[in-house]
């Protein structure tokens, strides 16, 4: 198993990734169902097989990861220019993490088990995260 990490481009927080649940899905005419988030992506992951019903994609915002979704799944998607795309087809639920810095990149790179941060305790208030943030940006954990 493997994980994705994306930078979440436009997106400034988790409550504003949250806000773009529901609408989501059906910006590119993508069809999964209600119950998901969709993204599309340029390219379609060598990897894909081992990240498909078991690894999660960590988005970076503002230098940080900050939250992970579940990959349920990727579907090949066809423009009708002739352009392919990949559609990463996630769970709704959006799961805080551990704040870790990560350097600007472009794309997405995979993210071994071993390096993905830990999710953040159920339960913990949103001062927790607001501390865990500043502490990743000091470098500190």
């Amino acid at each position: 198993m493997i994980h994705m990490v994306k930078l979440c481009v436009g997106v400034s927080s988790v409550e504003e990734l949250e806000g773009y649940r529901e609408e989501r899905a059906h910006w590119w005419g993508a069809d999964y169902g209600e119950d998901v988030h969709v993204h599309r992506t340029r390219m379609m992951p060598k990897r894909g097989d081992e990240m498909e019903g078991q690894g999660s994609i960590y988005w970076v915002m503002s230098g940080t990861i900050c939250c992970r979704q579940r990959i349920l799944r990727l579907a090949s998607y066809t423009d009708p220019e002739g352009k392919n795309y990949c559609d990463i087809i996630m769970a709704p639920e959006i799961v805080r993490t551990v704040p870790y810095t990560k350097r600007p990149f472009q794309g997405w790179r995979y993210l071994r088990i071993e390096d993905a941060p830990p999710d953040m305790e159920a339960g913990g208030n949103d001062n927790s995260a607001e501390i865990a943030a500043e502490l990743a940006r000091m470098g500190l954990i």
